[in-house]
């Protein structure tokens, strides 16, 4: 339950920002955010925090080696659905959705990741020690 849940924050976070909708913060701050500028600033600044703190704790994690790596592993995958004849990427907003899905993916993973290390080697890391 804890990696389904970490990636929603994720995937929350990745959408809010930008989506295929009409709900999202991009469309939003370029139609309404200059009458709404401090409104627009903060929210902006909520979605800054949480992507600082999504990329710091994946960079510490699986680093930007692991972050390419799980990119590539779902690209293959999205290349593998396409050969198949799963997959249209014809469709803009489909493909982008998966892209979404896919930065949300590595950001979830990422976040877990010293969680899944600690349960599968026993290992834990200098920052997960208690004194």
């Amino acid at each position: 339950m804890g990696f389904i849940l970490r990636w929603l924050f994720a995937f929350g976070l990745v959408s809010a920002t930008y989506n295929p909708t009409e709900i999202n913060f991009v469309r939003w701050a370029m139609t309404d955010g200059q009458e709404k500028l401090s409104i627009t600033v903060l929210a902006g600044l909520v979605l800054l925090v949480g992507y600082i703190i999504y990329l710091r704790a994946t960079l510490r994690s699986i680093g930007a080696f692991g972050m390419i790596l799980i990119l590539a592993l779902v690209g293959a995958l999205l290349w593998v659905a396409y050969d198949f004849g799963l997959l249209d990427l014809q469709n803009r907003t489909l493909s982008t959705w998966i892209g979404i899905l896919a930065l949300s993916l590595v950001l979830g993973i990422g976040l877990s990741w010293s969680i899944v290390r600690r349960r599968l080697s026993g290992q834990a890391d200098v920052d997960d020690v208690e004194e």
